[in-house]
């Protein structure tokens, strides 16, 4: 293993994560992919179980789901931001918070699958911009 990949994932421990560990780690991460079934707020329900789940058994995956979950609630709040924007606008702010929400939608998707990547090569990925809310 090189030097920067140790020095990413040594934060908690020194032993890089193995099997169950990544696995649990992808799945905090991609478990987020389930809003596109439940109209956008279960992407928090599915890093929130896997954080409940695992967070005292492996610790490595605990930390990925949290952050997943971190990232999905501000995902969350700023949709729900746009809608209101919207909403008190009557409308007429769509023309800013169509392309607004596009954007963070992919920003969204994007990022996600970039962790789920980091997170299978044992690396603990954070989020930019993100809301810290789960300690």
């Amino acid at each position: 293993m090189n030097d920067e990949v140790q020095s990413q994932v040594g934060s908690e421990t020194d032993v890089a994560p193995v099997g169950d560990e990544r696995t649990w780690a992808v799945l905090g991460h991609v478990s987020a992919l389930s809003g596109f079934f439940t109209g956008g707020f279960g992407c928090a329900l599915g890093p929130l179980v896997v954080w409940l789940v695992k967070r005292d058994t492996l610790p490595f995956a605990g930390d990925q789901a949290k952050e997943a979950l971190n990232f999905n609630i501000t995902m969350l709040i700023a949709g729900v931001a746009l809608v209101f924007f919207t909403l008190i606008t009557f409308g007429v702010g769509a023309l800013l918070t169509v392309p607004l929400g596009l954007a963070v939608f992919l920003y969204w998707l994007i990022f996600t699958i970039i962790a789920a990547i980091n997170a299978s090569n044992g690396v603990r990925y954070r989020y930019p911009m993100t809301l810290r809310l789960i300690q």
